[in-house]
């Protein structure tokens, strides 16, 4: 793929979908894919929008920092603008950043799940 266009809605898609135990959803209606571990959420694709955006949660002091450093990272549109970033896909943010900051969401969801969970989790992969 191209350095200069992003990815698009399925690739996106299918990123989310590649976390271990990520289930799709859509709480808020078709417009809104809703990604989540063990009924969290850990992201939202606004897969109909031009330019795409996802909502990700993320640590509150480095949430901060994205925004000061990248103009497509705002506060989580009607999220928790402490711990949730809204992502603008308009290519001005390399995939593989936006991909480090999924990981990084499903992450923080992963590991404040209980170690019963986690445990439950890892015997189903194997």
């Amino acid at each position: 793929m191209s350095k200069n266009k992003p990815m698009d809605y399925e690739a996106w898609r299918a990123f989310f979908l590649s976390m271990p135990a990520a289930v799709e959803d859509m709480p808020f209606g078709p417009e809104a894919l809703v990604y989540k571990v063990a009924g969290k959420m850990f992201g939202l694709l606004a897969w109909m929008e031009e330019p795409l955006w996802m909502n990700l949660k993320c640590e509150p002091n480095l949430a901060l920092s994205l925004r000061d450093q990248y103009s497509a990272v705002a506060a989580g549109y009607h999220m928790n603008k402490k711990h949730w970033n809204t992502v603008t896909l308009d290519g001005s943010v390399d995939d593989e950043s936006v991909k480090e900051w999924v990981r990084a969401s499903y992450d923080l969801i992963y590991l404040a799940l209980p170690k019963k969970t986690q445990r439950e989790m890892q015997n189903n992969r194997a």
